[in-house]
């Protein structure tokens, strides 16, 4: 009969290493004693080791974790620390125990031979084909600490430009949301208050007063059906988002025309597409193979494409300034600042240039669109309540002649 697979649980360790220096991590194992065995193996006393709750198993590993790993991967072999004890230090400074776990894995492999870019393919869902062929630059050059510095500040960079994007907005898509919450309260609890009022003294309502009942009455006889709709609708955009790749590319076309955050997404795709390209040329990795992983990391379907045309212009011998114009997506300035890059043989530092000046930009629009949509939600929250409460009274003021 089969063996059942031991269940683990994360356990939480304090202890000293073998100079007396305070250590504390976290692992998973089936019990305590495993826990004190395993880090007595390591050379670490330790000295309280408590079990966690069950919810931290099944901890996800987020961009962030990864960006980390690889700056304190990069920073530990630029000082000379041997790679597999750069992994042991890492898993043990992070409390997350799927990346612990994942680290543990990927030190394995390399441990058995297989090379470090290799490991990392065995993972897809935590390292893309950008971040691997990356580091299979790195390691065919001799130069993967240089590389993993490089790959750690493009991740960093991505995830900022990401998290300038999501704030610009969330707080707009948070108020919204709150605005047709209350407003649906309104409807549903207040107004028929008003219209029983209204009923029992035989009043000729007027036109805005009518209106806004008929909306309540709506929402009163059908409110379920309200919000089954809407979040249908979330549900099925998400669904079409995730698996319609021609749904998402006229999204992403769309998005582009769209009045302020086109501008917006459009700069911060062309940051993304700058960055990429400057750190895959600078480590190394061939022109047409680099434009390859570009296309894959653009973020919007419409640079995606012509991405991809131009990597087949590229790979016959035409020259990427005029691929570029050609295509009629990129900005002049990251066409003249490519021209200039193949001219001078300086093409990674024209691109990362260009990466930075956009990236300001980005910093800059979300700052000018959040200023911007304050006043516009105000007036519009503004004229949707102050419109239900001047209908609700309007009827008041004429009682006086009904009475």
């Amino acid at each position: 009969m089969a063996q059942a697979k031991t269940s683990e649980f994360p356990f939480l360790w304090e202890g000293t290493d073998k100079g007396g220096k305070k250590v504390k991590g976290q692992m998973l194992a089936p019990g305590e004693a495993f826990v004190r065995q395993s880090l007595r193996r390591q050379g670490i006393t330790a000295q309280k080791v408590s079990k966690q709750g069950l919810f931290t198993r099944n901890q996800k590993i987020t961009e962030k974790d990864i960006a980390l790993f690889t700056r304190q991967l990069a920073t530990m072999l630029k000082a000379g620390v041997p790679l597999l004890q750069a992994f042991d230090i890492s898993a043990r400074s992070h409390s997350n125990p799927a990346l612990q776990r994942l680290l543990g894995e990927i030190k394995s492999d390399v441990e058995t031979g297989t090379s470090m870019n290799g490991a990392f393919r065995k993972h897809p869902q935590y390292f893309d084909g950008l971040y691997c062929n990356l580091i299979h630059a790195g390691e065919q050059a001799g130069i993967l600490d240089s590389v993993l510095d490089r790959v750690a500040t493009y991740k960093e960079k991505m995830l900022a430009l990401k998290g300038q994007i999501k704030s610009a907005l969330f707080y707009p898509v948070i108020v919204m949301v709150v605005a047709f919450v209350i407003t649906a309260g309104i409807m549903i609890f207040v107004i028929p208050a008003f219209k029983d009022l209204y009923g029992k003294a035989g009043a000729q309502l007027p036109a805005l007063t009518m209106i806004v009942l008929k909306i309540s009455d709506v929402f009163v006889n059908y409110w379920y059906l309200i919000f089954l709709g809407i979040g249908g609708i979330v549900f099925a955009f998400t669904q079409a988002w995730k698996h319609n790749p021609a749904f998402r590319a006229k999204m992403d076309a769309w998005m582009l025309k769209v009045p302020v955050f086109g501008q917006l997404v459009e700069k911060a795709t062309v940051a993304r597409w700058a960055r990429t390209f400057s750190s895959m040329f600078a480590a190394g990795v061939p022109m047409v193979e680099a434009l390859d992983s570009v296309a894959g990391a653009a973020g919007n379907h419409v640079f995606m494409e012509a991405t991809q045309k131009i990597r087949s212009q590229v790979a016959t011998g035409s020259s990427l300034a005029v691929c570029l114009q050609g295509a009629g997506v990129f900005p002049n300035m990251l066409i003249q600042m490519v021209a200039i890059g193949e001219e001078s043989g300086a093409l990674d530092s024209m691109l990362s240039k260009v990466a930075d000046y956009y990236e300001r930009e980005v910093d800059d629009a979300v700052a000018g669109l959040s200023s911007l949509m304050e006043p516009f939600i105000m007036v519009i929250l503004g004229t949707l309540i102050g419109g239900i409460v001047i209908a609700m009274y309007l009827p008041i003021f004429k009682m006086g002649s009904v009475v």
